[in-house]
């Protein structure tokens, strides 16, 4: 499509003049663009709310419409994101190690951006804000394709940045977004490899299993979280309930809530019961196996589909399981690679879920809402990655960039 090979072509260029700006021509301007959001919050909001009112005309409900709302709240944390990033260790240029061969050749490795950065997500506008930052400090151009539900926020938001950029004297392409919206342009962004260095899709399973098997671009793959949470038999019941309705309920649309709750059998009889009346009193609807269901008839029988299941609503499934390696064999079967976590006092415990279980996120007595960018203390996140090479879990600055090995010779030949 000519719109994307002219966004790449001005991305690309902007990322040569991007490499090559100092630290702190960066944290200037993204302070900069933090004002500018700030100054421009009610125009944002109320691109917003037109977003809104059109989805909930086309029947968009729940989880989905909590993506999609921005509020001063959510704003004020993309303030603080960009400023926060400011401070941050800018990872370009950091030489990892240098060493010096037997001809005397001096090798070495530097970190640099990665170049062009494509990204494919869906409602959350936030994520826009967010991406500029961390792509703006690592030194890469961004490239990105919303979802057609949060159009009008992402064009807001986006030429609020571009509005800063351009007053700061950057060239045009430092953050570009697609304006055209259909699957067309989305495949199409998926073959541009001329422009784009690596693609990474943040939404629903659909659209990652869209853009992993559709794509010649490297793609980092994001996003689909079923999350556990296990409760060990060592476990503190009064802990164990709080952890698990706030991993279920504090925010039931993101990818970090937990889906699934996998009880030993040693401790169900007393934890079962005031942990399903805690999540029914928050109208979490409760999916459970046979040998639940016949104790507790007020609950839904889960499916076989149900153990895999992101459900991204105020539903959950809940297991019993004879042992703490059983909960393991189930979290390794039917877990997404997100994030995962066990209830227990039992240090041996805790230390094999730790070591077994196949995550990016493993946590001990605590909730997996955790797993985010902003808690791990990275500002932001560009999305959490479930794949292993080159980056897992929240994606922060060091993840956005690459390596290259820098020589210093003093006229040496290959003999």
């Amino acid at each position: 499509m000519d719109e994307l090979k002219i966004k790449g072509q001005k991305a690309k260029s902007a990322s040569y003049y991007l490499g090559s700006m100092t630290t702190t021509q960066k944290n200037v301007v993204l302070l900069r663009v933090a004002d500018g959001i700030d100054r421009n919050r009610a125009a944002i909001l109320e691109a917003n709310r037109n977003d809104m009112l059109k989805a909930q005309k086309t029947g968009l409900t729940g989880a989905i419409l909590d993506r999609l709302k921005l509020s001063d709240e959510r704003i004020d944390g993309m303030i603080t994101g960009l400023k926060e990033i400011s401070v941050l260790d800018d990872p370009v240029g950091e030489v990892i190690q240098m060493k010096k061969r037997p001809n005397e050749l001096l090798i070495g490795q530097k970190r640099v951006p990665l170049g062009v950065i494509g990204i494919i997500y869906e409602s959350r506008p936030n994520v826009t804000a967010d991406v500029f930052g961390l792509c703006f400090k690592t030194g890469n151009a961004a490239i990105l394709r919303g979802g057609k539900e949060a159009f009008q926020s992402n064009m807001a938001i986006t030429a609020t940045i571009n509005k800063e950029v351009a007053g700061a004297g950057l060239p045009d392409g430092v953050l570009q977004l697609v304006e055209n919206s259909s699957r067309g342009s989305a495949i199409a962004m998926m073959k541009l490899n001329e422009y784009i260095d690596v693609l990474i899709p943040r939404g629903g399973a659909g659209l990652i299993k869209a853009v992993v098997e559709n794509s010649t671009v490297p793609v980092i793959e994001t996003g689909v979280g079923n999350c556990h949470i296990y409760i060990d038999e060592y476990a503190k019941i009064d802990q164990a309930i709080r952890i698990v309705v706030n991993a279920k309920t504090q925010r039931p649309g993101v990818c970090n809530a937990a889906e699934t709750v996998l009880v030993h059998k040693n401790i169900a009889k007393k934890v079962l019961s005031p942990l399903f009346q805690e999540l029914q009193n928050r109208n979490v609807e409760i999916r459970t196996s046979p040998e639940i269901y016949k104790q507790f008839p007020d609950t839904t029988p889960a499916t076989a589909e149900d153990w895999e299941k992101e459900f991204l609503d105020l539903i959950i499934a809940v297991d019993v399981v004879d042992s703490l390696e059983s909960a393991i064999r189930h979290i390794n079967s039917y877990g997404s690679g997100h994030s995962e976590s066990i209830i227990t006092d039992n240090y041996s415990n805790a230390q094999a879920f730790l070591e077994k279980v196949d995550a990016a996120a493993v946590y001990v007595n605590a909730s997996t809402r955790f797993t985010d960018g902003f808690e791990f203390g990275f500002g932001a996140e560009i999305g959490i990655s479930t794949q292993k090479l080159h980056a897992r879990g929240p994606m922060g600055l060091k993840e956005l960039t690459t390596t290259k090995y820098i020589i210093y010779g003093n006229g040496q030949i290959r003999e």
